[in-house]
């Protein structure tokens, strides 16, 4: 059986399963903006996508997108004008309709051939633009992992199970269920580990758990369901 493994500056993640999508895009949205050097880290081999207001962040890191997706509602106008005039393809579309930008761009880049997608900027902003993007990733046709330097979420879905390596000591693990239940949950290599739980949705109690030293590894495994693997480092 493959292994995938999934690197980010402050992890390592290791599966037999598309858990840990070896090959990703990266797409850069408009919530909290990742430092630059970590989204310039993050972005190495990866084909990057600028969703509206994640053009600026790119900018500020110096990096140029394969595309941009969105509506220009919040990207600022310097921005969007130097996108069009050094000739970065452009998705546009009117501020009035159903999708977000971010699920458009997570369309686009599945009809592009995208197998998987690391997508940043999703934190820290609007609480119902980040539950929209949590949820729409866990439905996605591709496979998605969310993170920047201070937060990071992984998908489980039914059979599946991650190794998580940390570089960087998180200030607190979480299990989110993403289904009505999230069955056959284990989770071993922290301090309240887990054998054969069922976690409801609507009652989401396995949250700030922590590595038990010495310890950098812990694991998760899922039997049916979707289930979000959550770390922050900091107050995210």
């Amino acid at each position: 059986m493959s292994e995938h493994r999934f690197h980010l500056p402050q992890l390592t993640a290791v599966s037999s399963s598309p858990a840990v999508p070896e090959t990703t895009g990266l797409l850069v949205s408009g919530g909290r903006p990742p430092e630059p050097h970590w989204l310039q880290e993050a972005a190495n081999g990866r084909r990057l996508i600028a969703v509206d207001h994640g053009l600026d962040a790119c900018q500020r890191a110096g990096l140029r997108p394969a595309c941009l997706i969105g509506d220009g509602d919040s990207a600022t106008p310097a921005a969007w004008q130097q996108a069009q005039d050094t000739g970065i393809p452009i998705y546009a579309f009117p501020p009035e309709k159903d999708d977000t930008d971010t699920q458009l761009a997570l369309t686009i880049a599945h009809e592009q051939g995208m197998p998987a997608a690391l997508l940043t900027g999703v934190f820290g902003g609007r609480f119902d633009h980040a539950c929209s993007t949590i949820f729409s990733c866990a439905a996605a046709p591709l496979r998605c992992v969310l993170a920047d330097e201070c937060e990071a979420l992984f998908y489980l879905k039914d059979g599946e199970d991650i190794t998580i390596t940390c570089h960087a000591c998180p200030t607190a693990i979480s299990l989110l269920p993403l289904t009505p239940l999230a069955e056959g949950v284990t989770i071993t290599g922290v301090h309240w580990p887990l054998q054969d739980a069922t976690l409801p949705q609507l009652l989401p109690r396995a949250v700030s758990n922590v590595l038990e030293p010495p310890q950098d590894t812990f694991h998760v495994s899922l039997q049916k369901g979707i289930l979000g693997v959550y770390l922050v480092w900091g107050k995210g």
